[in-house]
């Protein structure tokens, strides 16, 4: 079985090797990393760079992926809508953490980016369906800056400390997967949700 990752930093490589190595023996990952699709993105939309996605996955998939996982909620839908064209399994990271998050009737949403920030709750909308469900937005102030300084440890800090300042919601929605290390930093007794465990064993079953 070989999964593709398409990422949009190499930070996240290693997070997830580790959840491979801890709950998917045998799955091999292939990771594609494109730094400059978040950044034109975040700049002229997702659709941007559509194009660039939709041959960066059929290259994959020629190359032998089963499935394609996309870390990048930024650009999760649009690499999703390319599952149909190719013909196997195109999946967002985010989508079973936003699943779970859309149970709840009220769901604060943290991004280090405001880009992450419509894709995501067009997700929560999705999944929500006919429910109600009352949404908050943080975007964590100076978070993203530290994550392109290579401060990692800052970066966790900020967004720990931004859940753990959320009292008026019965679950936290981590929207990008590179925060997901910021669940063990934080303190709050509202649950806390992050996409690459469950992102993850949802592409690994879609490979099979």
């Amino acid at each position: 079985m070989t999964l593709a990752l398409l990422h949009t930093s190499p930070a996240h490589i290693p997070v997830f090797d580790a959840l491979r190595d801890a709950g998917h023996p045998g799955l091999a990952l292939r990771h594609l990393v494109r730094e400059d699709l978040l950044t034109r993105a975040g700049e002229s939309g997702p659709e941007a760079v559509s194009g660039e996605i939709r041959d960066l996955l059929a290259g994959a998939v020629a190359d032998g992926a089963r499935a394609v996982l996309c870390t990048c909620s930024t650009i999760g839908a649009v690499a999703e809508s390319e599952s149909a064209g190719l013909g196997v399994p195109v999946l967002r990271v985010d989508r079973p953490m936003v699943a779970a998050a859309a149970t709840q009737g009220r769901v604060a949403v943290l991004a280090a980016i405001t880009g992450t920030l419509a894709p995501t709750l067009a997700l929560l909308a999705e999944e929500a369906g006919d429910r109600r469900i009352d949404v908050r937005t943080v975007v964590v102030d100076g978070a993203w800056a530290r994550f392109e300084a290579g401060d990692r440890e800052g970066y966790l800090d900020l967004v720990a400390a931004a859940a753990d300042a959320v009292t008026d919601s019965d679950v936290i929605v981590l929207a990008q997967a590179s925060m997901a290390d910021a669940v063990t930093r934080t303190v709050t007794r509202i649950p806390v949700l992050s996409s690459p465990r469950s992102g993850l064993a949802a592409a690994a079953a879609a490979s099979r």
